[in-house]
């Protein structure tokens, strides 16, 4: 299991999102206070964001395979980098998964950013894709990415039937719209003046953070946040 973090808004530093806040996700890799399976999330962590000082789109990453807690360079020059649009993880591995940089959220197409928090039977997705490891996440990844992102809320149903004991929390972005799936883990919304955030678990105390009930896919764009319940067998009602 997993703990990731999305931004949609203004131009923030992600230093703001990913270590200042008292439960951050530099605290949630060692201290998780939601998590429902796994102690902590040591086996690697990833930030990925949009520069909106370019025109290109390109979506932008730094992974490692090591704890979050333990990188100075990052903590160093979180301060200095900013995005209107950000996906970050820390990542707790699936037993007998590879712990290394390929195998760390968020993966990309090059277009959208995405996490996983959860798990999947491999068995259930599709072979022959061109997925960045052989990790259970990336693999579902490149999944998701073949199918695209506007099928989302269907790919998850159908791969959360096809394994019944898949946790299919998903959480990608593109710069202008991101995107989440509740299936079997938490997610909350935090609604803020100058944006959205989605967290697998509230970054601090304040009273407004929402949770987001299972089986839900979570919308966000400029013009606000929608949710739509999932349906097992058909996919998005």
């Amino acid at each position: 299991m997993c703990r990731h973090l999305g931004w949609l808004g203004r131009e923030v530093a992600i230093s703001s999102l990913v270590l200042d806040p008292p439960h951050s996700l530099r605290v949630q890799s060692y201290a998780p206070r939601r998590q429902k399976h796994g102690l902590m999330n040591a086996d690697g962590w990833g930030v990925g964001l949009f520069d909106s000082s370019l025109q290109d789109n390109v979506a932008r990453r730094w992974r490692s395979p090591a704890p979050l807690w333990g990188d100075a360079s990052f903590d160093s020059m979180a301060p200095a980098l900013r995005s209107h649009c950000v996906v970050a993880a820390v990542r707790s591995a699936t037993v007998g998964m590879p712990i290394e940089a390929s195998a760390t959220a968020p993966f990309t197409d090059g277009r959208w950013l995405l996490s996983h928090n959860g798990v999947v039977d491999r068995a259930v997705l599709p072979t022959g894709l061109l997925a960045e490891s052989v990790c259970d996440s990336a693999m579902l990844a490149a999944t998701i990415f073949a199918r695209g992102l506007d099928a989302l809320g269907e790919t998850v149903a159908q791969i959360g039937a096809a394994d019944p004991d898949a946790r299919l929390n998903v959480l990608a972005a593109n710069g202008s719209r991101m995107l989440a799936t509740v299936w079997g883990d938490t997610l909350s919304i935090l609604r803020r003046d100058d944006g959205v955030v989605l967290a697998s678990e509230p970054y601090d105390d304040e009273y407004d953070w929402e949770d987001v009930p299972d089986r839900h896919l979570v919308e966000v764009t400029a013009g606000g946040v929608v949710l739509t319940p999932l349906d097992p067998a058909k996919g998005p009602s």
